[in-house]
């Protein structure tokens, strides 16, 4: 299994954005407001969305292929150049009437202070260009990942799940928002705890979890579905069995882009042959090791075999 990564190839599609951290010291707070202030003295970039799940992919040393879609600016470029750095063979289409989306984490004594979002939604042509890419490029992978960041990157979603199926490839869904009828007909969708409950409802029991679960699933006509639970571990459910992995975190540092690598180890085991199950706990493996680091970082193939 860990030789075979290599010659795996997985295509993921979703939504793209730029992470970017400034790192600072705290020692007063401001006499223009009750705020601290925080000197800047060093800065990061980091891939975000669908790029971090390629760059999850592309750590477990499995072929990763990215399509999505950038504004035509220096966020847009910079994404581009850790793509490739990453060893991610990235198709970004550009878009000159949207804005890159980035998202600023401002982090003062290991503590994220403040978050600044910038993001717009990309035109119908562009995500129509995409959708044509997408149907030429499924022949030449093993598994599909749509990670739905609730951008607009991903406006043509069912149709990518239909054209996934008919060309027998498995698609692993990360969703957002509320409307889980557009992920009808995916091989294995992967909410959190808070966005299961989101469209689910809440629950008492572990009895109902499963109920609420096992409803969803046949609805949706999803082989698997795997609810991520924080420090409860994760639960997969499948017909006519229920699998619940323990959290093997150490110690949680930071669990920002934890689901990337979730769905990005998931996919390579997939692509690798693994039963679903199996699967599941080489990912929950690898979120234990994530949450460690700082950042939406990643999981090298080395530490998950350790």
């Amino acid at each position: 299994m860990k030789s075979k990564m290599e010659t795996v190839r997985v295509l993921v599609v979703g939504d793209v954005m730029l992470d970017r951290y400034w790192f600072g010291e705290v020692s007063r707070i401001s006499p223009e407001a009750p705020v601290p202030v925080v000197r800047v003295n060093r800065s990061e970039e980091r891939p975000g969305g669908a790029a971090n799940v390629a760059r999850n992919i592309a750590a477990l040393s499995a072929q990763a292929s990215l399509l999505s879609v950038t504004g035509d600016d220096e966020a847009g470029a910079r994404i581009a150049q850790l793509m490739q750095e990453e060893g991610v063979v990235a198709q970004l289409h550009r878009d000159p009437s949207i804005a890159t989306t980035i998202k600023l984490r401002v982090i003062g004594r290991q503590q994220q202070l403040l978050r600044i979002d910038f993001e717009t939604t990309p035109s119908h042509e562009i995500l129509a260009a995409k959708l044509v890419d997408y149907q030429r490029k499924l022949p030449e992978c093993d598994v599909v990942v749509l990670s739905d960041y609730g951008k607009g990157g991903l406006t043509h979603i069912t149709q990518m799940i239909a054209l996934a199926n008919a060309a027998g490839k498995p698609v692993l869904v990360d969703p957002k928002g509320d409307d889980y009828a557009r992920y009808r007909g995916a091989t294995l969708l992967t909410p959190n705890r808070a966005e299961f409950r989101e469209v689910a409802g809440s629950w008492k029991s572990e009895e109902e979890l499963a109920q609420k679960a096992e409803a969803m699933r046949q609805e949706l006509d999803l082989q698997g579905l795997l609810i991520t639970r924080s420090e409860e571990g994760m639960t997969l459910f499948r017909k006519g069995e229920r699998l619940h992995e323990l959290t093997q975190a150490r110690e949680v540092f930071d669990v920002s882009g934890a689901g990337d690598t979730v769905i990005a180890t998931l996919a390579v085991m997939m692509a690798c042959g693994a039963d679903m199950s199996e699967a599941v706990r080489m990912a929950n493996r690898a979120a234990g090791i994530v949450v460690g680091k700082l950042g939406t970082a990643v999981v090298h193939r080395e530490e998950l075999f350790e």
